[in-house]
């Protein structure tokens, strides 16, 4: 049985960092299509943050420059740092994987998800 666990979240202030983690049991990361970190913000529809398909990551434009995706095959756990928090990123984080993926941010792609994490950044 699949299974995604995140880790991380917590409060930061504006311009901080966060680290979130996402460890997966039950499959390997590499014999995945794709996979990517979701985000839902209170009273806003969950959206995609970053993505891995094929060695190759996507951003939203919201995030680009300030969030990074990898992901460690060895360990079996992918990552997203974040930095310079900005309170608009405020929201339930979620890990996914895919196993096969037109687009990386494309919600409907991905059969496995976490549960979330809560990250809270304050002004």
């Amino acid at each position: 049985q699949v299974r995604l666990v995140e880790s991380g979240g917590g409060s930061e202030q504006a311009g901080g960092s966060l680290r979130l983690s996402c460890d997966a049991s039950g499959y390997i990361y590499k014999s995945m299509g794709c996979i990517a970190w979701f985000r839902q913000a209170p009273g806003k529809e969950r959206e995609g943050v970053a993505g891995l398909r094929g060695g190759v990551a996507s951003y939203a434009d919201s995030v680009k420059g300030r969030f990074t995706i990898s992901q460690n095959n060895a360990n079996n756990t992918m990552y997203l740092q974040m930095n310079s928090l900005k309170p608009e990123d405020t929201g339930i984080y979620y890990c996914a994987a895919g196993l096969w993926c037109s687009s990386a941010l494309r919600q409907a792609a991905y059969n496995y998800w976490g549960q979330g994490t809560q990250v809270t950044v304050s002004s």
